[in-house]
């Protein structure tokens, strides 16, 4: 029995190490049953990385195509909505600095300046500081707006500033410029116009031009015959150029209008302007300046110098970002040559490229006292 069951284990392992025989086609039978084979591993270094490269590829066509579709639509977007090109034009709604009480002008470092509001129309209020010249800095301390308007009248210049587009009176290049005026002896008063800063209304170029039309009656009611100055800086050009040329027309001029950084009119600064991606775009009169026109929105600086007569000083920097030189120097050829400045003089300051004046830092020029005087 022992042997008999020890050759049968025999048989059956041989069974088991002989090869599974074979059928008809060659393959093995079915009560053979492999494992599927595994898929053969890729080779290092290709598969994977292509397909990350792939995949940015088209990521970065899809990001590339979404911004040319918003490139080209946006100049129909402007086109059907005037409005848009009006608050780029204004960028009333820009408000820098920010987190700033314009009731505190304190606050800025000017210790010698009131804040005040006035109101230029039914449902509009501006809001106006006024500093001193910097001799009553110490009478200043403490008082109340009776002092700083009864102030006006005592015998020193008034300067009455007209900011550009952003911001607010609050702006920091502005107010150092406050105290560069109150230390050469000028009342300062400044104001943020209808839209802007606290200041209630919307904006519009014949609202800012009636505003400061406002302001500057209130001056002179106060100033007796002190001298008013009115100056412009970039976009307050065009609303100082319309305020003077309604003064001279009913024979009340200042005593000189000072431009700072000024352009012609609006349709050349905004086709001159650097940050214009769309100067080159077909269409481009058409599709953003025509609604500028439409929004009743000018500023002809080059149209109203011809009716103004008062003297006149243009400042303005070689390396302006913003309003290009040759637009500050064309106005001044063009009033240089008007018959209206005949009796009057006409300067232009240049402030060369290596000075870094830029836009809005002429207030730092040791040279501007003597340029003033």
């Amino acid at each position: 029995m022992r042997k008999r069951n020890e050759s049968v284990t025999v048989e059956h392992e041989r069974a088991a190490a002989a090869p599974a025989p074979l059928d008809k086609g060659c393959s093995l039978r079915h009560s053979l049953r492999l494992p599927p084979a595994a898929p053969a591993a890729p080779a290092a270094g290709m598969k994977r990385p292509l397909g990350r490269r792939y995949g940015f590829w088209y990521r970065l066509r899809r990001l590339l195509i979404w911004l040319l579709g918003v490139y080209i639509a946006i100049p129909f977007l402007v086109k059907l909505c005037p409005a848009i090109q009006a608050k780029l034009v204004f960028l009333n709604f820009v408000r820098v600095p920010y987190f700033i009480d314009l009731k505190r002008p304190q606050d800025q470092g000017l210790n010698h300046t009131c804040n005040y509001y006035l109101q230029p129309e039914e449902d509009v209020t501006v809001g106006v500081w006024h500093t001193v010249p910097a001799a009553l800095w110490k009478n200043a301390h403490g008082k109340d707006q009776v002092w700083f308007e009864d102030a006006l009248g005592s015998s020193h210049p008034v300067v009455l500033y007209l900011h550009g587009n952003a911001g607010t009176r609050g702006g920091d290049h502005r107010v150092e410029l406050y105290k560069v005026l109150s230390s050469l002896g000028y009342h300062v008063v400044t104001f943020d116009y209808r839209g802007w800063g606290d200041s209630i209304g919307s904006p519009s170029e014949r609202g800012m031009t009636y505003d400061a039309l406002h302001v500057f009656d209130w001056i002179k009611a106060r100033s007796g015959d002190n001298p008013v100055y009115i100056w412009g800086h970039s976009l307050g050009t065009g609303v100082a150029t319309n305020l003077v040329r309604r003064l001279c027309e009913r024979e009340t001029p200042p005593d000189a209008l000072i431009l700072e950084s000024p352009f012609t009119n609006i349709r050349e600064e905004a086709r001159s302007h650097p940050f214009s991606i769309y100067r080159y775009f077909p269409g481009f009169d058409w599709f953003f300046l025509d609604p500028i026109t439409t929004s009743g929105i000018k500023f002809a600086n080059d149209e109203n110098v011809k009716y103004i007569s008062c003297s006149l000083l243009i400042l303005h920097a070689e390396d302006d970002p913003v309003v290009p030189f040759h637009l500050g120097k064309k106005l001044y050829n063009i009033a240089a040559t008007s018959r209206s400045f005949r009796d009057y003089k006409v300067q232009f300051v240049p402030f060369h490229t290596e000075l870094g004046y830029r836009h809005k830092y002429i207030y730092r020029s040791p040279e501007l006292p003597r340029i003033l005087r």
